[in-house]
This record gives structure tokens, sequence and C-alpha cells, in this order.
């Protein structure tokens, strides 16, 4: 749905839950924004006819119970409103632990794109009586977004469906190739951002890391342009293709440690220090860098450089939890 449809039909929501009266279609027109303006002509009426027949249909389609009648005999047309008991949500109540999720969730969605909806979702709750924790002890902080400058372009483009350009350099070359995608949406997967489209150079679905984005993704042509699969699931598209990349990490071992490792790894020789050098494979780097991290001091990566860093993360984030109190630690440390 383009991202102006989506937002009339908010504000015709909006309005008609506002009112315990029937409003009619002119009153609509008149009041709600995104409809065609009242001109005089016959062209403009049709267009108006049109765009409100396919909006009503929608919400019921969507589930919104949108009546149709008259507050008065004295109405010579029918007008439409939405029953707010029929609408509204029953009580929600959320335990501790599911306040404090909600509270990471608002954390999590730093964009710009995004911040808008978070506080706009916190709002609610607070107004449905519900105090929605947004400092209790969950220790691990997202970041998900941080540091993508091609997120919000990205994000922006699969939302109104419109063709995407971009630089894009694929850790085994040289220079980056210029793309040029459908995008279906973006996903995070194990702590990274992953477009998910068409690329139509090459006729064929594709994953790309929005690390790898180099430069300012430009969107052109117009919004609708294409639409996604019916039954599209980005996160597995994501993990069929991450399965298939292979990565290989070189890392030191001291003499009789790191048994577990060892099964799974190729021997490269002693190192200057007298540690064994050690090259692994695997299709799931995050998975490695957990072991690896289970390790110690006993093993240490020397390649690459972002294996590296993830266990240097992982370590210090273990070491972080090992300096509280024990009292003071909560569920979220076991995430």
């Amino acid at each position: 749905m383009a991202a102006k449809r989506a937002e009339r039909l908010v504000n015709l929501v909006i309005a008609l839950l506002g009112t315990r009266q029937y409003v009619s279609a002119a009153r609509i027109r008149d009041t709600v924004p995104g409809y065609e303006p009242d001109d005089g002509t016959d062209r403009a009426d049709e267009a108006f006819k049109r765009m409100f027949e396919r909006d009503k249909a929608e919400l019921r389609e969507i589930g919104v119970p949108l009546e149709t009648g008259r507050t008065s005999v004295f109405d010579t047309e029918d007008g439409y409103r939405i029953a707010r008991a029929d609408y509204e949500l029953p009580e929600i109540t959320l335990t501790g632990e599911e306040a404090a999720a909600v509270g990471l969730a608002l954390r999590l969605w730093q964009s710009a794109q995004l911040a808008g909806a978070a506080q706009s979702a916190l709002v609610k709750l607070r107004a449905a009586g519900i105090e929605v924790d947004q400092t209790r002890g969950i220790q691990i902080q997202p970041r998900l977004d941080a540091g993508e400058p091609a997120f919000e372009p990205c994000y922006a483009a699969a939302r109104d469906r419109r063709e995407l350009a971009f630089d894009y350099r694929r850790p085994d070359a040289e220079k980056a190739s210029r793309r040029r995608v459908q995008p279906w949406g973006v996903v995070a997967w194990h702590g990274r951002w992953y477009l998910v489209g068409h690329d139509l150079d090459r006729q064929a679905p594709r994953v790309f890391r929005l690390s790898r984005v180099t430069g300012t993704p430009r969107p052109s042509g117009p919004e609708g342009a294409f639409q996604p699969p019916a039954d599209l699931d980005l996160a597995a598209v994501v993990a069929r293709q991450e399965a298939r990349e292979e990565h290989l990490v070189v890392v030191r071992a001291r003499p009789g440690t790191a048994i577990g490792l060892r099964r799974h790894a190729e021997p490269l020789g002693p190192a200057d220090d007298g540690d064994d050098r050690l090259q692994v494979r695997t299709t799931t780097p995050w998975a490695l860098a957990d072991e690896l991290a289970s390790y110690g001091p006993d093993v240490l990566v020397e390649a690459p450089q972002r294996m590296r860093q993830a266990v240097v993360d992982r370590l210090t984030r273990l070491a972080a939890m090992e300096e509280r109190a024990p009292g003071e630690r909560g569920r979220g440390d076991l995430a």
C-alpha cells in the first residue's frame, strides 16, 4: 500500500471514530485530508467516488467495523461511522517482563523514520493506563540500525514500492558495482540489516547487506511500481542466502586447549609465540563468534577483523555482567 493511501485511511478512521453521528460522504470529502477536492467538475466527483469506494472496501477487508446509516429521519443520504465499542481493543495488561520488552523495542527503533511510530505506540499504551518501562533491567542495548546510512532510504523505498539504485561492494570484489533493485523489504537478522529484493539486472531475487552499500541509495519512478511475492518471508530469504556464504576465520590457540574447535579446524602450523594457528570455515559466523568467546584467553582471532571485533564485543558484555552484583541481575541477562 502506498504511503499516501495509508495516511488517508488512517485519517478516515480517526475522523469516523471521533463522532457518534453518521458522517456523509460529502462531509468526509471536505474534512479528511487526501481526497480529491471539490472543484465542481464531474471528473473530480468521479475520482472521489472511486477513491472512497476503494477505501471503504479496504477498511472492511482489514476488519474495521464501518457502519452505514442515517442519524435522523431528515437526512437525505446515508452516512458512515465506526462504532468505538466494536473497534477498540479490550483492556491490555502486561507483565513486568512484557512491559520491559516493549521498552526494549522502543529503544531499538532509533532512526528518524521509525521514531515517530514508536513514540505514538508509547503514547497510546500510556493513555490506556499501561506504564511501559523503558529503563527496566534489560542489559543488552539493541543497535541494529546504528551506523547504517543506507537504512532509511532503503526502508522508505521498500515501503513506497519504488525502484532503488545503489553501489554495492561484495567482500570478494575490489570495487563496488551498480545495482538496480525492486526492494521488497528491510529485515534485521543476527544483528545486521539486510535489504531483500528483485535485482533488475540479474532478474533474480537478491539479498544485500546494508553495511556493504556505498554512498546513498537513490529511489526512482512512481510509488506502487511493483508488489513483493505474496508468501514472502524476509528472514527466511536472508537465512538461505547467508547459509550459502562461507567465511574463513584464522585463530591462534594455546597448545592443548580448544579441543572442540580443533575438531572442525584446519591446522596451519605453529605461530611465532608457540601457539597453534588454525583455519575455520563457517557459514554461521555469529555462532562461531559465540564459540570462540567461550574459550576466553585460550583463543585469539587473527582474521578477519570483524570476527575479532565480534568476539571482543561478546567478552566485553560478559565481563560487564560479571562485575554487577548477583542480586542485580535480571532475566534480560539470559538473552
